[in-house]
């Protein structure tokens, strides 16, 4: 296992039973979990996981319900102790830290943002917004005015002073996500936060937090049940099941080479043109007329640009347009009859 990322989760196991490690300890290397549960009545929820992630990008770690997703990321901040294995931060082993090294750490550079928004009826929008740092010892003054400047990151200018029970689901969720924001963390880790809102704000949260990342720049973990929120959500994707992860990368590598049937269910219903990007299917070549296009009209688009974002530059040319690696030198180029195809494949 590489050792670059600032998180990295190696060989970690939960079991659940009586005798967890002795479970562990006597397990074949080819025993599924069905068969250790009919043999001995204990469950593998999270089987042998590893996975690294770079500080600042957003992991999303997807499966179906029972994959064991939400119990790896309750393992990561051991709100649940895992069997086996060992989570880093910053090479701090958090397997291994004392309840004190633990508050610590979920007070200064962890939070987390639920389902289930938690928040204080009691309170005002304001004041649950800065719980993290009263817990803290932040002083009032202080916590009130961080409160404030995060309250208006998340769109809730003028709500301040309103009661939870005044403020819709979606607006419970950005109060939740004000709160995690609030203590300034270094890591926000969030279980399936938007599953319970209606489809139509769901969307919205999604794009809220995408602008937030843009300006925080966190290390964000992000579960998810649903493949098309990991692919919009996700710099890299885990994807679980039965506790073990199936696949790891980039939902453009995902999509374009799912690594098993399992995984090949999920991209099936995905618009290709959504995911992947001029390198994956620009013509390998640059003719003359791109070249001369290059030149006189400045037209560039880098093999990283997403089909989507240049379906309408491409459709409006009657020529090729040249693509450029990150130098700026022109190595393909896309044109009417390519980019129509990538909009009607599937995966």
């Amino acid at each position: 296992m590489e050792k670059q990322g600032t998180i990295r989760c190696e060989n970690m196991w939960k079991i659940f039973g009586p005798h967890p490690q002795r479970v562990l300890n006597s397990l074949e290397p080819d025993q599924t979990r069905a068969q250790v549960q009919a043999e001995n009545g204990h469950v593998i929820a999270v089987k042998d996981v590893s996975f690294a992630i770079q500080k600042g990008e957003t992991f999303v770690v997807m499966g179906l319900s029972g994959s064991g997703k939400s119990t790896l990321v309750r393992c990561l901040c051991r709100l649940i102790e895992p069997t086996a294995g060992n989570f880093y931060i910053d090479e701090q082993n958090v397997t291994t830290m004392s309840k004190a090294e633990l508050m610590h750490l979920r007070r200064h550079k962890l939070s987390m943002v639920f389902q289930h928004f938690g928040l204080f009826p009691h309170r005002t929008v304001l004041e649950n917004i800065a719980y993290g740092l009263e817990v803290r010892g932040t002083p009032k003054h202080d916590r009130l005015a961080k409160a404030e400047e995060v309250l208006q990151m998340v769109g809730l200018g003028g709500w301040q002073n309103n009661y939870p029970r005044e403020l819709s689901g979606g607006m419970q969720q950005r109060v939740g996500l004000a709160r995690a924001l609030a203590v300034d963390p270094d890591i926000l880790i969030f279980d399936e936060p938007f599953s319970a809102l209606d489809p139509l704000i769901r969307r919205e949260m999604q794009d809220e937090l995408l602008s937030i990342q843009k300006l925080v720049k966190k290390t964000m973990i992000f579960i998810t049940h649903d493949f098309l929120e990991a692919i919009k959500m996700g710099d890299h994707i885990a994807i679980m099941k039965d506790g073990e992860i199936s696949q790891i990368g980039t939902p453009e590598e995902i999509v374009a080479n799912p690594a098993n049937d399992y995984v090949q269910e999920f991209t099936e219903d995905v618009p290709r043109y959504k995911v992947l990007s001029a390198g994956k299917v620009m013509r390998n070549q640059v003719s003359d007329l791109a070249q001369q296009a290059l030149h006189e009209q400045d037209l560039k688009f880098s093999t990283e640009d997403k089909i989507e974002d240049l379906i309408e530059a491409v459709l409006e040319q009657s020529h090729p347009i040249a693509v450029c690696d990150s130098q700026g030198t022109a190595v393909g180029e896309l044109d009417q009859a390519i980019m129509l195809q990538a909009m009607h494949a599937r995966s």
